[in-house]
């Protein structure tokens, strides 16, 4: 008869900030090239070609990084399994993110920036693959809430390092590929340099007792459909604000929209956190996630009916409150579902396709729905799978 497992003990409080401090490093690892680096990039290599070899160089690369997330996901529980941990992963990861970069800088035409692309993913993905594995092992659930809400530091902070790396014209676009990282490594030694507890969270995993995988299948589908709104407007923003002001210059709107970006990946920070702790003290995450989900759906209505921007804007305020708040949340919700102790890299990897998936139905669905002139339609089906989504959570059974 097996003994009954033992609590591990807690984690010191200051883990919790290494480990957001880690994943602040690797959202640095990938924010700052998708976003503007890699662009520029390419914009000198394909001059006018340029959008094409982005979309090729970004739906290629989405799908080297899905398959990489399950992969060391899968090859980290291997490791936990043996007793090595997750961390020599998240360090190998760095050498190779680093070797990707010099190779981004060092290409010359599109094959060869598809290609360094490519094993940029590849590379990047056996940093963040591990990471939330670490997180699900090492962080007890009375404390994944607050975990939760401190990782949404994340993009705020990369969003800060792109633009610093941006303000300065006559910095070399190779010097800016060599600082990203350059801080990605600094940022996540803390964590490396702790020692992991090569656990599963308070109980052996041969011990932890088994979740039905339907709760689990539910939750990523919730997810997936949250994150369809926010890869579309993320790339279609702009020209949401151009149909409904369709007289004012592009460049007034450019500098509107990038301000309100800004303040948008603020404003949920100190929300995320207080609900995320909150939803630890009472133990259950379902009536945050649903309460979320309902402001997320309420700003893409608002916005699906505006007429100006100040109307637009309100309502993408309010949508990025919500769904900035229930991702984040979501996390903590999914790593208390994983139904196997000892296949958490391998399950969250499969989970990570609800990131990566929407980076390409966001598109199209955007394409099928939407003219320049009018966006009210997409902005109505995202609102209605924004409400599927938030309402597939209450399908849960088990009691989070």
């Amino acid at each position: 008869m097996a003994r009954p497992a033992l609590p591990r003990p807690a984690r010191p409080a200051w883990f919790l900030l290494a480990f957001a401090l880690a994943n602040m490093g690797g959202v640095i690892a990938y924010l700052p090239l998708l976003t503007l680096l890699l662009p520029l990039k390419i914009h000198a290599i394909a001059g006018d070609a340029r959008i094409p070899l982005l979309s090729l160089t970004a739906i290629l690369g989405a799908v080297a990084a899905s398959a990489a997330n399950i992969l060391f996901g899968w090859l980290s529980d291997r490791s936990v399994a043996r007793g090595g941990g997750r961390r020599r992963w998240v360090a190998g990861g760095l050498v190779a993110t680093a070797a990707s970069y010099a190779l981004v800088a060092a290409a010359a035409n599109a094959a060869t920036i598809v290609a360094a692309v490519m094993l940029f993913q590849v590379a990047v993905n056996a940093v963040l693959a591990p990471l939330l594995p670490i997180m699900a092992d090492e962080v007890p659930d009375a404390r994944k809430g607050l975990a939760a809400g401190l990782i949404a530091l994340g993009n705020p902070v990369a969003a800060l390092v792109s633009a610093l790396l941006v303000a300065d014209e006559g910095l070399a676009d190779a010097t800016r590929l060599a600082i990203v990282p350059l801080l990605a490594a600094l940022a996540l030694l803390p964590l490396l340099l702790l020692r992991g507890d090569g656990g599963a969270g308070e109980t052996a995993p041969a011990a932890a007792a088994r979740l039905p995988r339907r709760d689990l299948l539910i939750a990523a589908a919730a997810r997936l459909m949250m994150q369809l709104a926010t890869a579309a407007l993320s790339l279609y923003l702009l020209y949401v604000f151009e149909s409904v002001a369709p007289g004012e210059r592009q460049l007034v709107l450019a500098r509107q929209v990038g301000t309100l970006l800004t303040i948008c990946y603020v404003i949920p920070l100190p929300l995320a956190l207080l609900v995320g702790r909150w939803s630890d003290r009472v133990g259950r995450r379902q009536p945050f996630l649903v309460g979320a989900g309902l402001v997320a759906v309420a700003g893409l209505g608002a916005m699906a009916l505006a007429s100006g921007t100040t109307a637009a804007a309100i309502g993408f305020a309010t949508y990025s409150v919500g769904s900035a708040v229930f991702l984040a949340l979501h996390s903590a919700f999914a790593m208390q579902l994983l139904p196997d102790a000892r296949r958490r890299g391998r399950d969250l990897g499969l989970l990570n396709l609800t990131n990566t998936l929407p980076a390409l139905l966001g598109p199209l669905l955007t394409w099928t729905l939407a003219t320049p002139r009018d966006f009210a339609l997409l902005l109505t089906v995202l609102a209605v799978l924004t409400a599927l989504g938030t309402g597939a959570v209450t399908l849960v059974r088990a009691r989070r």
